[in-house]
């Protein structure tokens, strides 16, 4: 396999293009009126934005990039800051059965999208003072 395919709905083609031009730090490779595709090599990632009428936030749990190292977190919250993105952060936060740092951006359109670094496993599902998982899952399945 070469890439994972993902596609979902928007409802502005032009803010959503603009939001993952800056989450993803590249142009989409196709634009249609109604229709846009990214081709990521890293990583491996065929994504589509599909335009529709109406969309009703975050219908998925939530879509992830796990990163190599805590530093790749600093980097990645610090670049999209700049590009004028609230990111929230949960660091050394215990969530799936791990020990990580990890922060939380949105689309326009309601899909949150976690940056994470695994540190260690854990025992524990999650901290119940964290809020891992609470504001995008309330089954308390995550990552």
């Amino acid at each position: 396999m070469k890439y994972v395919h993902v596609g979902i709905n928007v409802t502005d083609l032009e803010k959503s293009i603009e939001f993952y031009e800056k989450v993803f730090g590249a142009s989409p490779v196709k634009v249609k009126v109604d229709y846009a595709k990214f081709l990521l090599d890293t990583p491996g990632l065929n994504f589509t934005l599909n335009v529709r009428d109406e969309v009703k936030g975050n219908q998925v749990n939530h879509f992830g990039f796990q990163v190599e190292t805590s530093e790749e977190i600093t980097a990645h919250k610090e670049r999209l800051e700049k590009e004028g993105f609230f990111a929230r952060d949960e660091m050394d936060t215990t969530c799936c059965y791990a020990v990580q740092d990890k922060f939380w951006v949105t689309d326009p359109d309601g899909n949150e999208w976690e940056f994470f670094y695994t540190k260690a496993d854990s025992d524990v599902h999650k901290i119940e003072s964290t809020t891992c998982c609470v504001e995008v899952d309330t089954s308390n399945s995550c990552c």
